[in-house]
């Protein structure tokens, strides 16, 4: 009788896990080494975040940005099962899912993110809404309908964070809404973008003073309701009417993960090794937001969606390598520069020695994301769109 293959568990289809599973089938496996790989995920589809913005002007489609994992799976030996996990057991490696059933690993790969944290003021939970998931946009985009199908005179949105994700939501709205929209972007720091290099935060400054959007810096939300934000500048506190508040500050562990008995910072990021092992317990691979990673200088490194992409092929790799008896890799983050949107037809991208914006900026973000899209075949279906729907357009 045969003995059972090597099984890699991978919670979480994001960046992270997805392309760890697809760069895991590329490796060359011994017959008697080829694992069993199993990705997990609660949602039918991967999402493919930095275009997210583009739904909230129906630039894109949703299965140009979301395609399902059976359509991306469909050519590859990786088993896809849509569930949650709902607990771990390290000590006899094996997961709990919400249908009661339990899988055995050799491996696992934790990947499955965090969330926004909308518990720490009042109301947020409530009336404010975060931009993380497929369903943040739909819901956004079924709220915008309903205002702008009232034909109002002006329609007020709220954006908290002035970060990547609030500047880009920001020109968005302003782009979709034109002159009926009043954009608000609210940050409590100083200055939009702290972490941005400055020639991608002087044009996003532009881009938001010429599409209007009023920005309070040095200003804090102290309660958000259905029809209102309450705001905090120098000590003193304002009501603003809204129609609509995005929440966009923060990411924050996930339940189940600040459960497990391994190893974490004081934030609760899970600590790893520099091959993105937890500590004492090699055979789990930790990546995206849930652990902690710093660079050769100690600094920490963002978690983004460029970091997690980075991450799979050291977690691929050193899965593949703890098999095989091969040598791991410490994993080496390189800062490849930033993208942002900023209204339709518009971006701008600084790195590598290279600064652009305006239109130019926008055509090099789309071919950079067309490149980073989770396989080859689902590459090509969105590029011939991107080149056809223009004439599509123009002839609709």
């Amino acid at each position: 009788m045969s003995e059972q293959p090597l099984r890699i568990c991978i919670v979480g289809g994001g960046f992270g896990g997805l392309y760890t599973a697809l760069r895991l089938t590329q490796f060359t496996w011994e017959e008697d080494q080829t694992p069993e790989i199993i990705l997990i995920d609660k949602s039918d589809r991967f999402l493919f975040t930095p275009l997210l913005y583009e739904l909230i002007t129906e630039e894109m489609q949703t299965w140009e940005i979301a395609p399902p994992y059976e359509e991306l799976l469909a050519d590859t030996p990786i088993r896809f099962h849509q569930g949650c996990v709902t607990g771990i057991n390290i000590e006899n490696k094996q997961l709990e899912l919400d249908n009661h059933n339990s899988l055995h690993y050799d491996r696992l790969v934790l990947a499955m993110g965090g969330k926004t944290p909308l518990d720490n003021f009042s109301g947020v939970k409530d009336y404010a809404i975060p931009f993380r998931t497929l369903e943040d946009a739909y819901r956004i985009k079924e709220r915008l309908r309903l205002l702008e199908d009232k034909k109002a005179e002006k329609i007020r949105i709220a954006v908290v964070g002035g970060g990547y994700s609030g500047v880009e939501l920001a020109c968005k709205f302003a782009d979709r809404l034109g002159d009926t929209g009043r954009i608000r972007l609210v940050e409590r720091g100083d200055k939009i973008l702290s972490n941005s290099p400055e020639f991608n935060r002087e044009v996003a400054e532009n881009a938001l003073e010429s599409r209007r959007v009023f920005i309070d810096l040095e200003t804090e939300v102290t309660q958000v309701s259905f029809d209102s934000v309450s705001l905090s500048y120098k000590g003193k506190i304002d009501s603003i009417p809204v129609d609509l508040v995005l929440w966009t500050v923060g990411t924050q562990v996930i339940e189940m993960v600040k459960e497990l008995p391994l190893e974490k910072t004081s934030n609760g990021l899970l600590k790893i090794t520099p091959e993105l092992q937890a500590i004492e317990h090699p055979e789990i691979f930790a990546i995206g937001d849930l652990a902690a990673y710093y660079d050769e200088s100690k600094e920490p490194i963002p978690a983004t969606a460029q970091t997690a992409f980075q991450q799979s092929d050291y977690c691929a790799w050193n899965l593949w390598a703890s098999i095989t008896e091969r040598p791991l890799l410490p994993f080496a983050y390189q800062p490849l520069g930033e993208m942002m949107a900023l209204g339709i037809d518009n971006a701008t991208l600084s790195g590598l020695g290279v600064n652009l914006d305006g239109s130019l900026g926008y055509i090099a973000r789309r071919l950079v994301y067309l490149y980073r899209l989770p396989t080859l075949k689902h590459q090509i279906n969105v590029g011939i769109n991107w080149m056809t729907k223009p004439l599509t357009d123009l002839l609709l």
